[in-house]
């Protein structure tokens, strides 16, 4: 087992960008010392993609290669969370099972927990996948993944209250006239709904679909990536999705791993949510790029240096240009 992290290929104030394969990094760090483990590991699709999806038939046993690590290096009052997309079998209209065989191994022979089951609901996916969609017009068009919020323990850390919600158009409503527009009564149900019903928490508690189009079409580092025609990771979640779990389960200066991290948005959740963050990705033109969501304005011409530097240098823990470190690595390592 290795104790020392390579060198990153950037830090930030918060965190720390690495460059290899997971696993292996994964082995230097401390048990007990991670808070959070989000991730959104290559899905197990049936056409090859440039980000490297294993195949259907490998991929359960390949993924779940990383459970005992992840495991050990999670905190008791830790959480793992894996958004893990749907896929068909190949050449038919039916689902491949591969995401809850994924879920149900994890709990029966790693021992994790299912703290709760969340779906991410993305309104702007396109119809797919194709065939059976758009062409034999079959089936419905898949705009949901499953996401499994996982922990060690009956009690992870967490806190519905920090995700609140913007409350309905009606419950604006009630709140600004409850008298006029509700009455205490009893449901259906048998459960009494009192007068508090209408007081002002600051917002809804949010339920376990979570609605975030993915549609973001300006963020910073899309535009850098055009700028400097540099290819974007085709297989990003919105921000919004990581930077939900993050508040929700962790607090701030708690440790944040993404150990696919892509083009890096967890990290960048976390980094605005002031968590430490520590990320693995093993493409480096993907790392190299994921740079451009941490870039200063006033740095904006350098994008181009510093992504070149990135792509062609051996990695020697470049420092994002006007930042003052706050995360020590060490502190989580053997």
């Amino acid at each position: 087992m290795s104790n020392i992290l390579p060198a990153p290929v950037y830090s930030t104030k918060y965190g720390q960008a690495y460059l290899g394969d997971s696993l292996h990094l994964l082995n230097s760090l401390a048990s007990n010392s991670v808070d959070l483990v989000m991730t959104s590991p290559p899905f197990a699709l049936q056409r090859k993609k440039s980000y490297g999806n294993e195949d259907q038939d490998l991929y359960v046993d390949w993924l779940l290669g990383f459970a005992p690590e992840i495991k050990r290096v999670l905190k008791d009052t830790g959480s793992f969370v894996i958004d893990l997309g749907g896929a068909y079998q190949k050449g038919i209209p039916v689902r491949s099972l591969y995401n809850y065989r994924v879920l149900i191994r994890l709990c029966d022979e790693y021992g994790f927990k299912l703290a709760q089951e969340f779906f991410w609901f993305n309104p702007s996916k396109l119809p797919s996948p194709i065939e059976w969609v758009n062409k034999q017009k079959i089936r419905a068009k898949d705009s949901v993944n499953p996401v499994w919020w996982l922990s060690k323990t009956n009690q992870p850390q967490a806190n519905i209250t920090k995700v609140k919600v913007e409350y309905s158009e009606r419950m604006k409503k009630l709140l600004k006239n409850a008298d006029e527009f509700y009455t205490p009564k009893e449901r259906p149900s048998g459960h009494q709904i009192s007068d508090k019903f209408a007081k002002d928490n600051g917002g809804a508690l949010p339920s376990n679909l979570l609605e975030f189009s993915n549609a973001d079409s300006n963020s910073q580092y899309l535009r850098l990536c055009k700028e400097i025609n540099v290819k974007v990771h085709p297989a990003r979640f919105p921000k919004k999705l990581p930077s939900f779990f993050v508040n929700f389960l962790t607090e701030p200066g708690d440790l944040v791993v993404d150990i696919f991290s892509g083009s890096n948005t967890t990290g960048h959740a976390a980094e605005e949510l002031s968590r430490k963050w520590i990320s693995f990705e093993q493409e480096k033109q993907y790392i190299a790029a994921s740079i451009f969501r941490f870039l200063p304005k006033e740095s904006f011409w350098q994008a181009d240096e510093i992504y070149n530097r990135l792509l062609t240098e051996e990695p020697s823990g470049f420092i994002l240009p006007q930042t003052m470190l706050l995360f020590e690595v060490n502190n989580y390592c053997f």
